[in-house]
């Protein structure tokens, strides 16, 4: 659990740092984001899951 906490740090602390540095360039990116389409972003988000959990399973191994 106490890894699920770090991780979740992490993600914000990356998060905030992106739109941070680069608010300009965050915005321009999420407008783009309305033309894909929502089988594209399903299909990204689940393979960046499924990479994920690989590397974590490796990782704990």
């Amino acid at each position: 659990m106490n890894e699920l906490v770090i991780a979740f740090g992490l993600f914000l602390f990356i998060e905030g740092i992106i739109y941070a540095l680069f608010p300009a360039k965050m915005k321009t990116m999420l407008k783009k984001l309305e033309l894909v389409k929502d089988s594209q972003l399903r299909s990204g988000g689940l393979i960046f899951a499924v990479i994920g959990f690989i590397i974590i399973y490796l990782i704990k191994s």
